[in-house]
């Protein structure tokens, strides 16, 4: 029993210092990886910054033809609500020369 006791220390010991090479060896590890993603995530962003005239390009053209469109659309409801207009007006008089006779 006595020399269980004095073994388990040591066991004990040893396998902290396996775990804390292994770690070591894991963070280092770990640390590369990095590094490579880094390089990865910043040749993404050179790029897509590279598309961003093209972006803002496509951008500025759908901007001219919402306006575009916009005035065009404004156009034809404003044809069409003075077509209605007109015709509720003629309506209109219609009921008040129909008022005026029936007097």
């Amino acid at each position: 029993m006595e020399d269980l006791l004095q073994y388990f220390p040591i066991v004990l010991y040893l396998l902290g210092a396996v775990l804390l090479c292994v770690l070591i060896i894991l963070s280092i590890k770990l640390i590369h990886t990095i590094d490579k993603t880094n390089k990865i995530l910043d040749d993404a962003y050179n790029k897509t910054k590279s598309l961003n005239g093209i972006f803002d390009a496509i951008d500025s053209i759908t901007d001219t033809l919402s306006s575009i469109s916009d005035t065009m659309v404004g156009a034809v409801t404003s044809a069409i609500g003075r077509l209605f207009y007109k015709k509720k007006k003629a309506k209109e008089k219609e009921f008040e020369e129909e008022d005026e006779e029936d007097e």
